[in-house]
């Protein structure tokens, strides 16, 4: 079973890919509320995915993707981004993210992107 890792500052959005996720069969589900908390979560944990938003205090999700990236070169982390940031998906791109996500979520896209990534549930 994969272990993912749900980092956004907005509790209804983690709630949200977490219903998305467990109605899909994923159930081994993990939450974080900002950069810092994922990327101590992830060196604890050690997730098959993260999916983490770009904008976030404390630490935003291109310095955790950075942190996460540096600590272990071959994490799988997912951003989301609302629609015009264009320049921070691409810098994100850049820094090792596998794959974007835009906000407001669509459901399939989120299973899509999960199984293409970790197989299916």
């Amino acid at each position: 079973m994969a272990k993912i890792l749900l980092v956004d500052d907005a509790a209804f959005m983690r709630m949200m890919v977490k219903n998305t996720l467990n109605e899909n069969g994923y159930t081994d589900l993990y939450e974080a509320s900002d950069g810092a908390e994922a990327v101590t979560k992830y060196a604890e944990l050690k997730p098959d995915l993260v999916i983490m938003d770009i904008t976030m205090p404390n630490m935003d999700g291109l310095e955790a993707l950075k942190a996460i990236r540096k600590a272990d070169p071959n994490a799988s982390v997912v951003m989301c981004s609302a629609m015009g940031q264009e320049a921070m998906v691409i810098e994100a791109i850049k820094s090792g993210a596998k794959d974007f996500i835009v906000k407001p979520f669509k459901p399939d896209r989120i299973i899509k992107t999960v199984s293409s990534i970790v197989g299916q549930a």
